[in-house]
């Protein structure tokens, strides 16, 4: 996390350095400079995920590349020197624009561990397909546009536009996102998906610097696209909370029996065990969260611990982390001393 701070902090004042504090409604000369900044740094992040992060997640993968070409796009705009390349340049921005907030909202759904279709993020990628198509069309069809035009401000080349009957399917689209984004973090906090308030916090930043930056966008006349810049702040965020969880799942923690593992012989339960055993473990019992819970049964079931991951769909350091919680509660030090004491506890009634 605190590489992620130090890396975006140089760069926003870079940004706010390079594109001054013009007035709304101007475009200071060097803006295509700081299109080149934001698309350098967001190539930059990409490759540098792949230099620095050693297990890569596809979601992220996507959601920087995103970035990328969103940015990538600004700044081709930015030298376009025809409506054709301007056009060409604006799809560019739209393919990243379109599926930014989808790679987004997978990626929170994968932190928060909640459990979705395996069909889901297939037709959300349908719909952003559909809505691509739509913003895409200007220069084809006048949807999205009514009319199309190039113009030059302190050198720099912008689109003006008049908005077709089509053009508010991009802006539902954004907004039913980042209406998503924030049930889900709701949600997760509520059914305690959510490791800590801080993650909670870090994930809610993360979406409502990209709403802030849209709206302002929406209410006032702004040449200069910020969400270039929310995005990277936003794609800095939730790689921040990533690495903050891999630690959190890299913790020394109790050890688990796997098929191709030997368990370490944890100490018997002798049948005696005295009632004070027996209250920390049921108090602790009452206090395991629904995960916690599934998972607490299905050791009881005598499920093996690939059956587990698969059927919550987590991976074995997400066991791991929730087994720690499970053992710390109940009082014990391993699976199988939870068991005895759960089976001394049925046969006293």
């Amino acid at each position: 996390m605190k590489k992620a701070v130090s890396l975006f902090l140089p760069m926003l004042t870079g940004i706010l350095f390079f594109s001054g504090c013009s007035k709304i409604g101007e475009k200071e000369l060097g803006i295509d400079l700081v299109y080149g900044v934001t698309t350098f740094l967001s190539l930059l992040l990409l490759l540098g995920y792949f230099c620095v992060i050693k297990k890569r997640e596809p979601w992220f993968i996507f959601l920087f590349s995103s970035v990328a070409v969103v940015n990538a796009g600004y700044f081709s705009l930015s030298l376009s020197t025809t409506l054709e390349e301007a056009l060409l340049a604006n799809r560019i921005s739209y393919l990243g624009s379109v599926f930014l907030p989808f790679s987004m909202l997978m990626i929170i759904l994968n932190i928060t561990e909640l459990k979705y279709k395996k069909w889901f993020p297939g037709v959300l990628c349908g719909i952003g397909i559909i809505v691509f198509l739509i913003a895409a069309s200007p220069g084809y069809l006048d949807i999205y546009y009514k009319e199309v035009y190039l113009s030059e401000i302190n050198g720099v080349t912008v689109l003006e536009k008049v908005y077709g009957p089509l053009h508010i399917t991009y802006l539902f689209y954004l907004l039913s996102y980042f209406s998503a984004m924030v049930g889900v973090i709701f949600y997760a906090n509520i059914k305690r998906k959510i490791k800590s308030f801080a993650q909670a916090v870090i994930i809610a930043m993360a979406v409502f610097v990209n709403i802030c930056v849209w709206f302002l966008e929406q209410m006032v006349e702004i040449n200069f696209e910020f969400l270039s810049v929310s995005y990277i702040i936003s794609e800095l965020f939730l790689l921040g909370l990533y690495l903050v969880v891999q630690e959190d799942y890299f913790a020394p923690v109790p050890l688990i029996k796997t098929e191709t593992e030997t368990e370490t012989k944890a100490p018997k339960v002798p049948e005696n065990t005295n009632e004070e055993i027996f209250e920390i473990f049921l108090l602790g019992k009452k206090e395991l969260t629904p995960t916690e819970k599934m998972i607490y049964n299905f050791y009881l079931e005598g499920k093996s611990t690939k059956e587990i991951m698969e059927h919550l769909n987590i991976k074995e350091n997400t066991l791991k982390y929730h087994n720690k919680n499970i053992y710390s509660k109940l009082g014990v030090s391993s699976r199988k001393q939870l068991v005895e004491i759960a089976n001394l506890l049925n046969k006293k009634g």
